[in-house]
């Protein structure tokens, strides 16, 4: 299933990047979502404050989307990730602060193909080969 991203989304811009731009915005509350450096496929949402950047990895699970917060912060689920923007955008959500100003993307926001892909079945493709193709071990 394909996602469509909402103008905050930057891509593939490195952490150091994507601490830059909010800088440069300077303002608490500042935000965009970037792919994740580590995990293939994932996006993170960073947040400025105080001259910091917060980052939370967004998690899927059946669909929908979730941010990876501090275990005393409820989990909460969203069918699109423009709702789960719209949600933090409320004070007292878990977040270092809520957000208030998109860092927009220069470039339109594409579409992530494999973005809805459950955390849960990350495990299954750790050994997957670059070629897709499996071998039988014979004994």
């Amino acid at each position: 299933m394909d996602v469509a991203m909402p103008r905050c989304y930057h891509g593939g811009v490195t952490k150091k990047q994507c601490e830059e731009l909010l800088g440069k915005k300077g303002k608490d509350g500042a935000f965009l979502l970037r792919d994740s450096e580590t995990l293939k496929g994932k996006l993170c949402l960073c947040v400025y404050k105080q001259n910091t950047v917060y980052t939370y990895r967004v998690q899927t699970s059946a669909g929908r989307f979730s941010l990876l917060a501090a275990e005393s912060v409820p989990k909460a689920y969203f069918n699109t990730l423009q709702e789960m923007i719209s949600h933090y955008k409320k004070k007292n959500q878990g977040l270092a602060t809520h957000l208030r100003f998109t860092v927009l993307s220069a470039t339109p926001p594409v579409i992530q193909p494999n973005l809805l892909q459950d955390q849960e079945s990350d495990v299954e493709h750790v050994y997957e080969n670059s070629y897709a193709t499996y071998v039988t071990v014979l004994p």
